[in-house]
């Protein structure tokens, strides 16, 4: 019996079209509130940029599960080793790169060019304050994002050995621990609730949910998600503008 359901906000409960939910969506899962089931955010974004929903959910995965909430308690913290951030920030400086920087309560960037204004525009994200990289070494880093094209990622990995690039957009990668993901986010939350990964549901789109799909009892991939994604899914559904977690969860007849 399904007891818990997450869902990646970018391409899932968002559109990238509109940036917004569907009214559908957000009726479907007041629905399952009302049917006893625990609803959850699975997100790469950091806790500061969960946008308002019209809808509650009971707990959070932010930062490709780096940090992990349910109302006031923090269930995880899990951040970049000193070493790694430095060895990065280097590389960002010798190369003129541009990168952007998640604490726990504060996101930083070094620079705005025209790939971070094409990204604002579609994800729709608040624009992060700008500081020095210097300064992105003063606290505690749960992800960074690097603004690069794939083939650099694998020097990116050469100086910063106990991380890891899950790689859902083709401009950027985000940067989290190799012992950080959603899925084991998922195992947290479902822990704190007395739940089981079988009595959960997960959907996502991109590559960075492939685990979390994977970990959970069913795994959806939206319509609009990339083949890979879907291999890796138990079931797909139509894609975010069409309500694709709505016509999902009435075929599993759960609303």
């Amino acid at each position: 019996m399904t007891k818990a359901i997450f869902f990646d906000i970018d391409g899932t409960l968002l559109s990238y079209r509109t940036h917004q939910i569907l009214e559908g969506t957000v009726e479907a899962i007041n629905k399952l509130h009302k049917n006893g089931i625990l609803t959850f955010i699975s997100s790469g974004r950091p806790r500061m940029l969960i946008p308002e929903f019209p809808v509650d959910f009971d707990g959070y995965i932010t930062v490709n599960g780096g940090y992990c909430f349910v109302k006031d308690k923090v269930l995880l913290r899990n951040t970049i080793i000193p070493d790694d951030c430095k060895n990065w920030l280097t590389l960002v400086e010798q190369n003129k790169m541009t990168t952007m920087c998640f604490t726990e309560n504060e996101m930083y960037i070094n620079q705005i060019d025209e790939a971070v204004l094409g990204l604002h525009e579609q994800l729709g994200f608040n624009m992060p304050q700008l500081r020095q990289l210097s300064e992105m070494q003063e606290k505690d880093v749960f992800q960074f994002i690097a603004m690069q094209p794939v083939e650099k990622d694998q020097e990116t990995l050469s100086v910063m050995p106990h991380c890891r690039l899950p790689r859902w957009h083709p401009v950027f990668s985000d940067i989290i621990p190799n012992d950080s993901s959603k899925a084991v986010g998922m195992d947290k939350i479902l822990s704190h609730f007395g739940l089981s990964r079988e009595e959960s549901i997960a959907f996502g789109d991109g590559a960075n949910d492939i685990e979390m799909l994977e970990y959970a009892g069913l795994g959806i991939a939206m319509g609009n998600a990339a083949p890979i994604v879907k291999q890796h899914a138990g079931m797909v559904t139509d894609d975010a503008d069409n309500e694709g977690i709505p016509n999902a969860l009435k075929k599993l007849k759960l609303i």
